[in-house]
């Protein structure tokens, strides 16, 4: 088997790998051509972690495999990553372990890959203005993705804690971007494309904050419980999501989907866009909503990348069990 370990993951795959990875497995899934496992996500009752498996098979990429990890909110202190995670990849005719890859970068390559497909499809062409809610690790990955989709000129960015801001302001500005803090409010009325990107269990923002038109990609919400936009606007919205049965249960939709204001047959796989069987936005004042849950397939399509490049150049380490 082939061993791909981070330092490489982050050598080999670049955002445009991730997009095109990310993108085509998207539309194999709203073919019938990709389907995702049922997720195994579970609190460990020890140090608050979150650990779980995400699993698929794309039959029309010839990718198999699972991704084991979760978020450990300790990390920090130890010099690491909230979220920590491993890809094993098998070969589709025989079952045999084909790579073991490292998923932490690849993690947030796919994520912030997720939203920048939403953003290409859905966003207004004349959006100017990106706004960023949280400022994690996660988010530099996500500016940096959006920014190459379409023309903006600014980025206005809140975070519950302040002090991590500047770090991504510091990106904006390498990237030639102009960077205003405001309030939840303030980001609303400014922003023709938000994405979200927090642990948030209560919405960050409000239906009547969100001006007509706005794109939103809400990624931060992959567990029962998680929240981070005002349950009323995703059902004013015109929902897209990577797998619906995720986007009702675990996704921002759930709590919608909860108390009956918008129902799984009203929510779009972002694959059917993709593949132009939807035609996505319809008008310039129509809000949409990307649900970004988080899905395993995402992970192997970029665990597969890695693992091809890192053979094809002699760079993986080879190992037999």
């Amino acid at each position: 088997m082939l061993i791909v370990g981070e330092e490489l993951c982050e050598k080999l795959v670049g955002r445009q790998q991730a997009f095109d990875a990310v993108q085509d497995v998207f539309a194999a899934m709203a073919r019938g051509g990709a389907w995702n496992f049922p997720v195994i996500r579970e609190a460990l009752g020890y140090v608050d972690a979150l650990y779980g498996f995400k699993s698929g098979f794309d039959r029309d990429g010839q990718v198999l495999g699972v991704k084991s990890g979760g978020y450990w909110p300790g990390n920090a202190e130890h010099g690491l990553t909230n979220h920590q995670s491993t890809v094993f990849l098998f070969a589709p005719d025989t079952g045999r372990l084909s790579a073991l890859v490292g998923g932490n970068y690849l993690t947030a390559v796919r994520t912030a890959a997720s939203s920048a497909i939403s953003i290409a499809h859905l966003a207004r062409k004349d959006a100017k203005v990106l706004g960023m809610v949280g400022a994690g690790h996660q988010s530099a990955f996500q500016l940096r993705a959006a920014a190459e989709q379409r023309d903006f000129e600014k980025v206005v960015a809140w975070n519950p804690h302040p002090d991590m801001l500047p770090r991504l302001a510091a990106v904006a500005d390498e990237i030639g971007l102009e960077f205003e803090a405001v309030s939840q409010q303030e980001l609303g009325a400014q922003a023709d494309v938000i994405i979200t990107i927090t642990s948030a269990f209560e919405p960050l923002l409000l239906k009547d904050w969100i001006k007509p038109g706005t794109h939103l990609a809400c990624m931060g919400t992959d567990t029962k419980g998680k929240m981070e936009v005002d349950p009323s606007l995703v059902a004013a919205a015109s929902v897209f999501t990577d797998e619906v049965a995720q986007s009702v249960t675990i996704g921002e939709a759930q709590h919608a989907a909860a108390d009956g204001s918008i129902t799984a047959e009203a929510i779009t796989p972002i694959g059917a866009v993709i593949n132009g069987d939807h035609s996505g936005r319809t008008s310039d004042t129509e809000i949409t909503l990307f649900d970004g849950t988080g899905v395993g397939l995402q992970d192997l399509a970029v665990a597969s990348v890695a693992a091809r490049l890192a053979d094809e150049a002699g760079l993986a380490q080879r190992a037999t069990l």
